[in-house]
This record gives structure tokens, C-alpha cells and sequence, in this order.
């Protein structure tokens, strides 16, 4: 695998480091600037929303720029963003600055995603996207951790100065390792990459990550009093069992790239099963430590394993223009996330149980496993369409051929 990937990595570890860590945090910010903790939890919302909209909005603008130009672009928008939430002298300013570091998020997997593919042979492009999500998935490992023990001890300020440092070494990385002739500026341009959104399959691709990422964040919105009310651990163990959760992702994504280079639908199908099966497995699993322990690995194992399959899928449907739907794709990740933890949240309003976001996840694994059955079948049937089609020309020709011969 190319080195330049490691730049990529490095990025998304930056991202992925302060997507997270204002959930470690929140009690800190929420003293300083004299705000409530739900007040203060507006602000991972704030963030969120910034990848929704600047997810397409960044792919959309950039369209005809080089690629190279546009991730180092989308790595100094990172870099101001979180600048600007160090300093922020209020709520609402770190609001502000919250949702400015949001922007770049889903655009920079997305475009990153298309440079990393362009970079390998055809039968590596799974593990190549693999390697970049690497950096996300380590984030949750060290990353957040180390990050929220700073803001805990030298300020939440520092925090974010700190993660303003990463994406400064992040711009020189792409700048020294991503060579000018894989990532040349697209020819498509805004109007061949909004063509691509038209196509039903990259919609149900776009479907089937909501629905499966929802079912993740259905459950672990919720893992901490999973973990402290039903398997009985205390709250100073969460953050250890947390970063047990980053390494089953970074197994699951690694796991992933590479089945899916093999067989990227098989692995995209055995994922969401294994997801439906470890969700509905919960309310057992957290019946003692050890147990709740296997469930929170094998949770991360099972969801980051359709990862890379979903978006290869989405840029393989929108092999035209694949910037703009790769972009998509991460806005729909975040949209799993606040629609997941939504429905998790109705789960436990209804007094269903603390293990009850679990199952409404498994459901929403199994939507997921049916929409992208869904594709499957449409794929199948314009393999179908197209093979009937040449068939067609192919009995057309020589009849054409024998009528010219005998005229």
C-alpha cells in the first residue's frame, strides 16, 4: 500500500480525535461558560450538523479542483475551525466553531476515499479505503482518550489546540506524500457529479448505510448505562470499555477491506447479519462483566466491517463522478447517528429496559440487510436488462450483415 495513504490516516484521525472527544468533555465546557450539561450537548450536535451540510455542499463547490487541493482546503478549514473553539469566548461562539469544524468532516472521507482508490490496483481499493478509515477507528482507541485526559487536566482549550496541531502535521503529510498525478482535478465538474445522485442505486447504497449505522448508534448512543446499570460495572471502568470498542472497529474495519476486495457484497451482507445477531444477542451479553466486555468488541467488529464495502459501493454506483456521492455517504453516516440514537431514545422513553436500544438496533439491521437486498436486485435485474440487450444487437448484426450481402 502507497505511503500517501498514511496522510489520509493521519487526517482522519485528527477528525475522528474531535468528533468524539466533546462527549469527554462536556461537563468541563459546561463549567467554564456557565451552560447546563444538555445546553453544553448542543454542541455535538453543532458538529454534526456541519457534516450533513458541508458533506455535499464541499463536494459540490470543489468539483473541478484538483483532489490533493481540496483535502489540504478541507484540512485548514479543519484546522480554523478548531483554533477558532479554543478561543471561543462563549457558547455561542464555540457553537459557531463547533459546526465550522463539522464542514470539512464528511468531504474530506469522501474525496479521500476516491484519491485512496485511485492510488492501488483494482483489486486493492477496499483495503486502500480500509487504511484511511484506520485513522478513525484509532481515534476512538487513543485519540479520544488521550484528548479528553487533556482537556480534563490542562483545560478543554488545550484540547482543541491540541487537535488543531494534528491537522496542521495532517497538511503537511498531503502535501509530501500525495503525488499531483492521483489527484488531478476531475473532468466531470458539478454538473456530471449532481448526475450521479440521480441514480437509484447509489440511493439505496446512501439507504443501506443509514439504516446499518443507525443500528450501530441505536445502541451505542446508549452504552454507558448499558454497561453501568445492567452488566454492573462502575463509571470509572466506561472509558477503558469504550476504547474496547475502538479496537473491535479497527479489527472490523480492517476485516472488512480486506473481505470486501474478495467479495464486496457477501461481506456487505455477512456484516449487517453479524450486526443483527450481536444487537439482539445484548440484553444476554450484559448480564455479567466479562460477557458486556465481548459484547462492546464484537459490536465495533460487526458494524465497522460494512464500512468500507458501503463506501466503495457508493462510489462504485457513482463511478462517473464519485466525489459528491462518496461526500454523501458520510452525511449519511451522521444522519445514522442522530436518527439511531433517536431511536434507541424512544426504545428506553418506553420503558422497554436499559438493553432496549440494542434490539430496536437489530432492527434496524435487519432494514438495513432488506434495503440492501433491494439493491441487489435491481442490480441484478439491469445485469439482466443489459445482457438481454446485447443479445439482442449481437442476433441484429449478422442479420443486418446477410441483408447488405444480398442486396
Amino acid at each position: 500500500m502507497p505511503l500517501a495513504l498514511l496522510a489520509l490516516a493521519v487526517g482522519a484521525f485528527g477528525i475522528g480525535t474531535t468528533e468524539f472527544v466533546m462527549m469527554g468533555l462536556l461537563p468541563e465546557v459546561a463549567d467554564d461558560l456557565h451552560i447546563s450539561i444538555p445546553s453544553a450537548g448542543h454542541l455535538v450536535s453543532a458538529y454534526a450538523l456541519g457534516v450533513v451540510i458541508g458533506a455535499p455542499l464541499l463536494a459540490a463547490v470543489t468539483a473541478r479542483m484538483s483532489r490533493r487541493t481540496v483535502l489540504m482546503g478541507l484540512m485548514a478549514l479543519f484546522v480554523a475551525g478548531n483554533a477558532l473553539s479554543a478561543f471561543a469566548p462563549g457558547s455561542d461562539s464555540l457553537l459557531a466553531a463547533r459546526f465550522l469544524s463539522g464542514l470539512p468532516h464528511g468531504a474530506f472521507f469522501g474525496v479521500g476515499a476516491v484519491v485512496a482508490t485511485t492510488m492501488v490496483a483494482p483489486e486493492r481499493k477496499a483495503r486502500s479505503v480500509s487504511l484511511m478509515f484506520l485513522g478513525l477507528t484509532v481515534a476512538n482507541i487513543a485519540g479520544v482518550p488521550v484528548a479528553t485526559l487533556m482537556g480534563q487536566h490542562l483545560g478543554w482549550r488545550a484540547t482543541f489546540l491540541g487537535v488543531s496541531a494534528i491537522g496542521l502535521v495532517a497538511i503537511a503529510s498531503l502535501a509530501l506524500l500525495i503525488p499531483h498525478d492521483h489527484a488531478h482535478a476531475p473532468t466531470t465538474g458539478l454538473r456530471g457529479e449532481l448526475a450521479a445522485l440521480k441514480s437509484v442505486p447509489v440511493w439505496l447504497a446512501l439507504g443501506t448505510t443509514v439504516a446499518g449505522f443507525g443500528a450501530l448508534f441505536s445502541a451505542y448512543s446508549y452504552i454507558t448505562p448499558m454497561l453501568t446499570d445492567a452488566a454492573g460495572y462502575a463509571d470509572s471502568s466506561v472509558t477503558l470499555l469504550l476504547a474496547l470498542f475502538g479496537v473491535g472497529a479497527t479489527v472490523g474495519n480492517l476485516l472488512g477491506g480486506r473481505l470486501a476486495d474478495h467479495a464486496m457484497r457477501r461481506t456487505l451482507f455477512g456484516g449487517l447479519a453479524s450486526l443483527v445477531v450481536v444487537l439482539a444477542a445484548f440484553p444476554l451479553l450484559m448480564r455479567t462483566e466479562w460477557s458486556a466486555a465481548v459484547a462492546v468488541v464484537l459490536l465495533g467488529v460487526a458494524a465497522f466491517v460494512t464500512g468500507s464495502p458501503l463506501q466503495l459501493m457508493v462510489m462504485e454506483k457513482a463511478s462517473a463522478a464519485p466525489s459528491l456521492a462518496s461526500s454523501a455517504n458520510q452525511a449519511a453516516f451522521n444522519l445514522a447517528n442522530a436518527g439511531g440514537a433517536w431511536i434507541g431514545g424512544l426504545a428506553l422513553a418506553a420503558g422497554f429496559g436499559v438493553t432496549s436500544p440494542a434490539l430496536a438496533g437489530a432492527a434496524l439491521a435487519v432494514l438495513g440487510l432488506g434495503v440492501a437486498g433491494v439493491a441487489y436486485a435491481v442490480d441484478r435485474r439491469r445485469v439482466v436488462l443489459r445482457s438481454g440487450r446485447e443479445r439482442l444487437v449481437a442476433a441484429h448484426i449478422p442479420h443486418a450483415a446477410s441483408e447488405t450481402l444480398h442486396h
